[in-house]
């Protein structure tokens, strides 16, 4: 499986366990399977739903900060990758 960097959690909420995503480089849309990589994580996972400030939505680009709720953990500055392929 080919992966593609899409961007970087830039908060996490534990309560939640929502990560906060900055987009910079791809997209992401619901049904795409990402992988979360950082010093003490790794979660692959598909997406179920995102949102951009509290609204959900289908599919988001380079530039924009989503929430994604994960399974398990993330920490500021992991990477996340598109998996492709």
């Amino acid at each position: 499986m080919e992966e593609k960097k899409v961007g970087e959690i830039i908060k996490y909420f534990g309560k939640i366990s929502v990560a906060a995503i900055r987009l910079s480089e791809g997209s992401l849309k619901v049904g795409d399977t990402i992988h979360i990589v950082g010093h003490t994580t790794d979660v692959t996972q598909v997406i179920d739903s995102m949102q951009i400030e509290n609204k959900n939505v289908q599919e988001a680009g380079p530039g924009a900060d989503i929430g994604v709720k994960i399974q398990g953990k993330a920490r500021e500055h992991d990477i996340v990758y598109k998996v492709v392929g």
